[in-house]
């Protein structure tokens, strides 16, 4: 299963009503494209770390959206997004990466240097470190 998070801001100006109701077109979509949203969080208004247009603030909205299939309707929803002159920013992030590659890992090796050329890269770095 492919997991995405999906966050979106959206201008301070627009009444909390219309945040909700676009939020829910944006789910309506994502459910039409065969996904399905496994959560959702509404963080409300937040400082942003740099204004845009002219703005400080913005509405936090942030979506969990599962696929069993490598198909979904995200793109669609990034088309209308961009194109939405009321949503500031907005930000898909596969989340499933993260999983595999933790899956990946060997569970039962150390993370120790076996060799003496490994011990003596590793002191290297730790030497960098402190350096810096």
């Amino acid at each position: 299963m492919r997991t995405y998070e999906l966050m979106f801001v959206v201008d301070p100006r627009v009444s909390d009503e219309e945040v909700v109701t676009m939020t829910q077109d944006y789910k309506t979509m994502i459910t039409a494209g065969g996904s399905q949203i496994t959560g959702e969080e509404n963080w409300g208004r937040r400082k942003l770390a740099y204004p845009i247009n002219k703005v400080n603030e913005g509405k936090y909205v942030l979506l969990y959206v599962g696929s069993e299939t490598g198909k979904t309707a995200l793109p669609e929803v990034e088309h209308r997004m961009r194109q939405n002159d009321r949503i500031l920013r907005y930000l898909t992030v596969r989340t499933d990466e993260d999983l595999k590659r933790a899956a990946r890992r060997p569970q039962g090796k150390s993370s120790a240097p076996s060799s003496d050329r490994e011990r003596e890269r590793a002191d290297d770095n730790l030497d960098l470190e402190e350096e810096a």
